[in-house]
């Protein structure tokens, strides 16, 4: 097991544990079994070494958490090839699944909170000439926001989950539980309410902008501060879903969108058509007021041309200073586009 493995697999097991102090050095190093078994029950007494449920079982009388985000239906020989080599060649499974008991049910045990493909490895290999194999597992007490806490630290370590995959967890989470409280599940996930935001943002994008795009996992948290804008006001959401349903129908046309040509487009539908009239004809456009969520005038933005914009900040309109932050960076997400790529 590599040691990129064996770090994360530390910090995930003592997840929910709180700091154990570390036991002085021993003055000398006894020997013997019963010495061994001396030292063992000292670290145990001492905090040094948290003493753990770990069993071998069968994967048939486990069954997967009904929050676990893998596609585990998607699972096979190629996209868990390395775990099928390892297992093979330490003759065992080294890193235990976490899961908890479960109660009432004839014919399973065990509900898989982190360790999909490691279950689906030990069962592939069982059904393939491996029948000794059994599933490790370490066994723990959680509740439901415990459980959910531990897979997303072991999902922060995966490269294979999308940004929306990782969106849409955490938008169920908020409901499910911390009532709604952004502020509370930021302080358990131990993250920054700001970039909790911008994930529960993008969960909430709307289905139709969200297939626009060729590939849905190509949406990343740098998405949102483009797309965001661009569904207020009504008007603005109305043209800007009624274009990625355009786009959405054209898909296996041609060749396919890369996710920035997609954003543009849809910044494009988002701007009023010009209308007639005498600035028009006069090559003047008129500006726009940028409000906040309660009516308060915060920004005034005159196009200059093709390639700037002037923006005028409204001090003395009631807004509030936090209110103008969030519509200057929402401005920049619509003006300011990254290049194509």
């Amino acid at each position: 097991m590599s040691s990129k493995n064996r770090s994360f697999a530390a910090g995930l097991m003592g997840s929910l544990d709180e700091a154990a102090p570390q036991p002085e050095a021993p003055t000398r190093m006894p020997i013997g079994v019963l010495a061994s078994r001396e030292n063992r029950m000292a670290e145990l007494a001492s905090g040094a070494v948290v003493g753990r449920a770990i069993e071998q079982v069968d994967p048939a009388r486990c069954r997967l958490w009904s929050e676990h985000n893998r596609d585990y239906a998607a699972l096979d020989e190629t996209r868990c090839a390395d775990l099928i080599e390892s297992f093979k060649a330490q003759g065992r499974q080294e890193v235990p699944a976490i899961v908890r008991r479960v109660r009432g049910a004839a014919d399973i045990d065990f509900e898989v909170i982190c360790g999909a493909r490691r279950h689906w490895t030990v069962t592939w290999l069982r059904a393939h000439n491996y029948t000794d194999f059994r599933f490790l597992v370490e066994v723990r007490d959680l509740t439901d926001e415990e459980a959910f806490r531990i897979s997303d630290l072991e999902n922060r370590a995966r490269e294979d989950l999308s940004d929306i995959e990782r969106a849409r967890d955490y938008l169920k989470a908020l409901g499910r539980h911390y009532g709604g409280r952004q502020k509370d599940m930021a302080e358990r996930l131990k993250v920054s309410e700001a970039w909790l935001s911008r994930y529960l943002d993008l969960a909430r994008l709307p289905g139709d902008v969200v297939a626009a795009f060729e590939d849905p996992h190509e949406l990343k948290i740098k998405h949102v501060t483009q797309l965001k804008p661009l569904l207020k006001p009504d008007d603005r959401e109305r043209r800007v879903l009624a274009e990625a349903t355009a786009i959405a129908k054209t898909k296996g046309e041609g060749a396919p969108l890369k996710p920035q040509d997609v954003i543009r487009r849809l910044v494009a539908a988002a701007n009023a058509p010009k209308k007639s009239g005498s600035a028009q004809r006069s090559g003047k456009a008129s500006a726009e007021v940028i409000s906040s969520p309660t009516g308060q005038p915060l920004l005034r933005v005159e196009p200059r041309g093709k390639k700037e914009v002037q923006v005028t900040l409204l001090l003395q309109a009631g807004g509030s200073r936090a209110d103008a932050e969030r519509a200057l960076t929402e401005l920049l997400g619509r003006f300011w586009l990254q290049p194509s790529g």
